[in-house]
């Protein structure tokens, strides 16, 4: 429940995927934000007389001007969809996404003609960013290697769906829950974390093709038993699309110190036990740096994993250097 002293509102589920896709169009500027383009036509992909496969929709991030991607969209209701169908269904677009590149290609530059804000925002990004024109703009992110991105969209995620998808994909698979209420004067609130909000939110100050570093929050005991004496740091969670840009990990040492002490270079990411967690592995031991403090704002110390860039923490006398 949602509540006022004015109204309540009670979860108001979606019974069918349809509601869900209408509500993902509804909300779609604040779930994706100015610098991602949702195409929401269903155009079927895949090579002639292989695997073929029909996506909700396509998102454009080009948040990151070094490394735009598109990621493949399915929505779907935790209770009409078994998890092992979601899996599947995610895979086989993988493996239609691979055979049918030109395809694809062709569809989504359709897409965009229809939409004359769309296409007129992807291609001031060409122009800006050293492509020709949107033609070879969109070959670059879907030809590149490890171009296959994944969102999945759903009213409810389960642990064990999660656990899923980090475990069975080499690819990344981002995840967003959108969740509705309505009141009993049928008002109606949507409930959702922003796509890649964690990101977002640290890349006020840096840009996102800065990013190569985890900050992670450490107490004493773990810090020292781990951190420092085991060359790791487990159980945390990482944006899987965020993974391949991470060379760093930086600790920061909550109350007394309040500070980032130390930072160590990332050999590997990898599922942590059978959760949907990670667990990092360092390349050596962690080297002892100048002290980043806490400052006068409270407001800055990382209660959960935060992305920052190492030369920007190295140079960084305070947490409002770093965030």
């Amino acid at each position: 429940m949602l509540w006022n002293k004015d109204e309540r509102y009670e979860e108001f589920r979606f019974e069918k995927e349809s509601e869900l896709e209408d509500a993902v169009n509804e909300v779609k500027n604040a779930l994706f934000g100015s610098s991602r383009i949702y195409l929401d036509d269903k155009k079927k992909i895949g090579k002639k007389g292989g695997t073929n496969n029909l996506p909700d929709g396509y998102l454009i991030d080009i948040s990151n001007k070094q490394d735009p991607k598109l990621f493949v969209v399915e929505n779907d209701l935790a209770s009409h969809q078994h998890l092992k169908h979601i899996a599947v269904q995610i895979l086989e677009f993988s493996l239609s996404f691979e055979s049918s590149k030109i395809r694809l290609k062709n569809i989504i530059k359709d897409m965009l003609f229809k939409r004359k804000a769309e296409w007129k925002k992807c291609e001031e990004f060409a122009k800006n960013n050293g492509y020709e024109n949107i033609d070879y703009f969109l070959e670059s992110i879907i030809h590149k290697n490890n171009a296959f991105n994944a969102l999945l969209i759903i009213d409810e995620l389960g642990e064990e769906l999660e656990t899923v998808l980090i475990s069975r994909f080499k690819f990344p698979v981002e995840v967003i829950t959108l969740s509705r209420y309505k009141s009993q004067n049928g008002k109606t609130l949507f409930q959702f974390e922003p796509f890649l909000n964690e990101v977002t939110e640290d890349s006020e100050k840096i840009e996102i093709s800065d990013i190569d570093t985890i900050v992670v929050p450490a107490r004493e005991d773990g810090f020292k038993e781990v951190f420092l004496g085991e060359d790791c740091w487990f159980a945390i969670r990482i944006n899987s699309s965020m993974i391949p840009k991470i060379k760093y990990i930086a600790a920061y040492q909550v109350a007394p110190v309040s500070a980032i002490t130390h930072i160590a270079e990332v050999k590997s990411i990898e599922q942590w036990k059978d959760t949907n967690k990670y667990i990092v592995y360092f390349n050596g031991s962690a080297q002892k740096i100048k002290k980043v403090e806490l400052g006068n704002s409270k407001g800055k110390a990382p209660q959960s994993l935060r992305y920052s860039s190492k030369q920007r923490i190295l140079n960084a006398s305070t947490l409002d250097g770093v965030f």
